[in-house]
């Protein structure tokens, strides 16, 4: 284990898995990463390994087949996953949003049926929120499911849908006025579709269409897609907990949670940069020395190593918050906000190290240099944070009188 981002109190257990997913990232990951990711290929392999380890089952309780760990245990894993190639987190991540969400808010028929398949990673899961129109403003969603009998009829236009082609199952949020009356708050309006579909490209299921992967600048290798409906056809016992209107704060509880992971794969790829930047520190030698002992690169080594640090912590805070049962969405967004900036700057940093060979698609800096601002905008946008942050703190702090 290396010195930075140690986290205190783990149990054995945990300290076992971590070091377990740590020796399969350096193993399996980190030797074949940027060739993947060059040719944009799906890792097919990796997630059978992570598979095998029950990676996709880790916060399902054991009830259901997972390992029933906690979010810190989860966060923690994906932070070492992200240290190898932050796509394969991405994959692991809208999964375990959706696993989460049935966990807390599914009736008991979608939690025995999904959960156990979700564990062994037989379905695998997405979710999708954003259209091509709205971005951040949730509320804006214009996609709709209407009843007819048994069932609803979804029609619509998704975007950014992480998975969108490997996965089976889609939790997807559309407006459903059923209800509803005219005049009610756009989010009490809103309901989330447990979608089953097959794997794939082209018309998935009748009414459902996944056109094709969006070529992206980096965060290759996961597949990132359109999501079209047109009279897709649910039945009414695939609404997400039973009751329509509830969407929304399904999706902000998983959004929350998945800001914990967009935080910890922050700390991956730029506990990766730092590893990155001081070795080849090391070995780099202009005006006679190793460029490490010019006191310019200790500066950028030590601030790169304090930011590595800071965004660990804050990390690891917010997840135990979330784990003890409190109110988190202050710390998550905090943790998103620091760690994902960090991580640009972190990386930056190890890139200007490398000097002109960072430039190159040789050395491994380069593809992080592409994925690192994806964390940037993924699960809300720093602005985004920054809001959630800035009218927490005025509930936190309101004077009173």
């Amino acid at each position: 284990m290396t010195r930075l981002a140690q986290t205190e109190g783990l149990t054995d257990i945990q300290r076992e898995i971590l070091s377990t997913v740590r020796d399969f990232v350096d193993k399996e990951i980190l030797p074949v990463a940027t060739e993947l990711e060059h040719r944009d290929e799906y890792p097919s392999q990796i997630v059978e390994g992570l598979k095998e380890l029950g990676v996709f089952g880790l916060m399902i309780p054991e009830e259901y087949g997972g390992l029933g760990e906690s979010l810190l245990t989860y966060a923690l894993t994906v932070e070492e996953i992200a240290r190898g190639w932050m796509s394969v987190s991405g994959i692991i991540n809208t999964h375990f949003i959706v696993a989460y969400m049935l966990k807390q808010h599914g009736t008991q028929e979608q939690k025995d049926y999904f959960l156990p398949k979700m564990a062994a990673g037989e379905i695998r899961g997405a979710f999708s929120m954003s259209e091509p129109a709205l971005g951040s403003d949730v509320s804006a969603i214009s996609s709709k499911g209407v009843r007819d009998g048994d069932d609803y009829l979804l029609n619509g236009q998704k975007m950014w849908l992480t998975n969108g082609g490997s996965s089976t199952l889609v939790a997807v949020l559309c407006r459903t006025d059923e209800g509803h009356p005219e005049g009610t708050a756009p989010h009490k309006s809103m309901t989330t579709f447990l979608v089953e579909k097959e794997a794939g490209f082209g018309e998935v299921r009748p009414g459902l269409t996944i056109p094709g992967k969006i070529d992206k600048m980096g965060y290759k290798g996961v597949d990132t897609t359109e999501l079209i409906m047109d009279g897709l056809r649910i039945p009414a016992d695939r609404v997400l907990g039973g009751e329509t209107g509830r969407g929304f704060y399904h999706m902000m509880d998983g959004v929350e949670v998945g800001r914990v992971n967009v935080a910890a794969r922050g700390c991956g790829v730029a506990q990766r940069a730092f590893e990155l930047g001081v070795s080849y520190a090391q070995q780099r030698h202009t005006f006679g020395k190793p460029i490490a002992q010019h006191q310019a690169i200790q500066f950028k080594l030590a601030e790169m190593a304090t930011k590595v640090e800071a965004a660990h912590a804050m990390m690891v805070n917010a997840a135990r918050k979330k784990d003890s049962g409190q109110r988190n969405d202050l710390e998550a967004g905090m943790a998103k906000y620091l760690a994902s900036e960090y991580c640009k700057e972190v990386v930056e940093d190890a890139f200007r190290i490398h000097g002109g060979y960072g430039f190159s698609k040789e050395y491994e800096i380069e593809r992080l240099y592409r994925e690192a601002p994806m964390l940037l905008i993924g699960e809300g946008t720093a602005e985004i944070q920054k809001m959630i942050i800035g009218r927490r703190l005025l509930e936190e702090y309101r004077i009173q009188g």
